[in-house]
């Protein structure tokens, strides 16, 4: 379950949106207006906001998220009449829009929708902190961080195809950054004054897919209460990014195929036919080829996709570029935790510059957070690291153990010399199976990183559980699971 905001002015509206949701098993909090709503984007998973509300209304509180949280999912209340400006706030980055009256089953699959794509948005690389914000900083080219060879391939890549309609296929894997590369081919386009509509395939019900690509009229289905556009209309005379597009249910494989070919489509439920222009930019991670062969993707749709392939490639390949990311990470990061770390010792670095990055960009935005969250001095030493990442083990011994898990909740970390050593022996003398020696190592790490959490933020616990992305009712449970008393009562 997921932890939701609703705003609206309207006490009687919010007091129906909390029952249901609650009773849904959401954990739900409100705001009366935009101002309220505003400082509480930081604590949830999805916002449902009214998009009419006194003082900062609706689209205030879209273009905060946007700027402050740009993966939070909002969904927009709209009455009868103003549908037309939720469709510029979908254009605008909107999630979706719920028009009144509305129907509780209808919101509740909105709301399905959104806690998917949240889901989704915990493990996708933050925008902002890979932008760059002036190419007077000569760090990367096209809000891109990067001054390697294959950086500069990718960005030759950018410059011949940004401005044609051709469609094109970004591969590599999970946390190299492929939506920031559609969005740059977005904004050095001619389109880049049109709307720019993403959707994570993944992150939607393969029964709910056709009316989110296509959209769907009034009466077609329970809860269709009124007609509402898809994101191939939405994203007319723009661009349509389709991410994770391997995971696109093969029915639907040849209904996508001709809105690309005809550039036309019909809504479900309806008769009338609808041309668009839109230019196509898919991602995955999958091997797209190796689909084809199991029988799970299309050969001529993905012939239609792979017009301009373009490859990702991972941190590993291009270490290069790990400088400019650290410095450039360590700069948002001490803005966003107010910190004033200048810099990162040689050795560190080069502990950084070491390390395999299974992880990719991701992993590396999250160890530098890591580490500045409990960094003492004004520069990053080698043993700063100790407790985000390991020294590279040798390629013939197992991969370090995961430092997150795709809902947030803290993991184990890697271990060091002396730990590995005592495991070992531990293992050895018989004293219990390497699941408890790992169970009971996990406890150990959790509890450190949760009383340093507590000591940096005077015992607070709500700020402590900021400061490990986690939510406060799950610190909560996993102090009283480790014996440690809330000093907040």
């Amino acid at each position: 379950m997921a932890k939701i905001l609703v705003a609206d002015d309207e006490q009687n509206l919010r007091r129906v949106l909390v029952a249901m949701l609650r009773r849904d098993g959401h954990d739900v909090v409100q705001a009366a207006n935009g101002t309220e709503a505003i400082d509480q984007l930081a604590d949830v998973d999805v916002v449902i906001t009214d998009l009419r509300m006194p003082g900062a209304d609706g689209m205030d509180v879209l273009r905060s998220a946007a700027k402050h949280h740009p993966h939070l999912p909002v969904i927009m209340i709209t009455a009868y009449g103003s549908v037309g400006q939720a469709v510029e706030a979908i254009k605008a980055g909107a999630f979706d829009y719920i028009e009144k009256p509305f129907e509780q089953d209808a919101i509740r699959t909105i709301v399905e929708k959104a806690i998917g794509q949240a889901a989704a948005n915990r493990t996708a690389p933050r925008r902002e902190l890979y932008v760059v914000e002036s190419e007077s900083e000569q760090k990367g080219k096209y809000g891109l961080v990067g001054q390697s060879t294959e950086m500069h391939s990718i960005f030759d890549v950018i410059e011949r195809v940004a401005d044609t309609p051709s469609t094109v296929l970004i591969t590599g894997e999970s946390g190299t950054g492929k939506e920031l590369v559609a969005k740059a081919l977005h904004e050095q386009s001619s389109r880049k004054t049109g709307p720019f509509i993403k959707i994570n395939c993944a992150a939607i019900p393969k029964t709910l897919m056709e009316s989110e690509l296509f959209g769907y009229e009034k009466g077609a289905f329970t809860g269709a209460t009124s007609s509402k556009p898809g994101r191939f209309e939405l994203a007319d005379e723009g661009t349509l990014f389709l991410d994770e597009i391997g995971e696109i249910p093969v029915e639907m494989q040849v209904k996508l195929l001709r809105a690309i070919q005809e550039s036309e489509f019909e809504r479900v439920g309806g008769i009338k036919t609808i041309k668009v222009n839109v230019r196509l930019i898919t991602a995955t991670n999958r091997d797209l080829e190796q689909e084809i062969q199991r029988g799970n993707f299309r050969d001529d749709l993905y012939y239609r996709l792979n017009v301009v392939p373009l490859q990702i490639p991972p941190l590993r390949k291009r270490t290069g570029d790990v400088p400019l990311l650290v410095t450039h990470i360590i700069k948002k990061f001490n803005e966003r935790l107010k910190k004033a770390v200048s810099g990162i010792a040689d050795d560190a670095l080069a502990a950084l510059e070491a390390h395999n990055w299974p992880g990719n960009i991701r992993e590396l935005e999250n160890v530098i957070e890591r580490t500045l969250l409990f960094c003492k001095g004004d520069k990053i030493e080698r043993a700063d690291l100790q407790l985000a990442i390991a020294e590279p083990p040798p390629r013939a011994e197992p991969p370090a153990l995961p430092r997150t898990t795709s809902s947030g909740a803290m993991s184990p970390m890697p271990l060091d010399d002396d730990d590995e050593d005592a495991m070992g022996e531990l293992a050895q003398s018989g004293s219990g199976s390497l699941k408890d020696i790992v169970r009971a190592e996990t406890s150990r790490v959790e509890r450190e990183l949760i009383v340093k959490a507590l000591e940096e933020t005077g015992g607070n616990v709500t700020q402590a559980a900021r400061l490990l992305k986690i939510s406060r009712k799950s610190l909560q449970m996993k102090m009283k699971e480790l014996g440690l008393r809330d000093r907040e009562g």
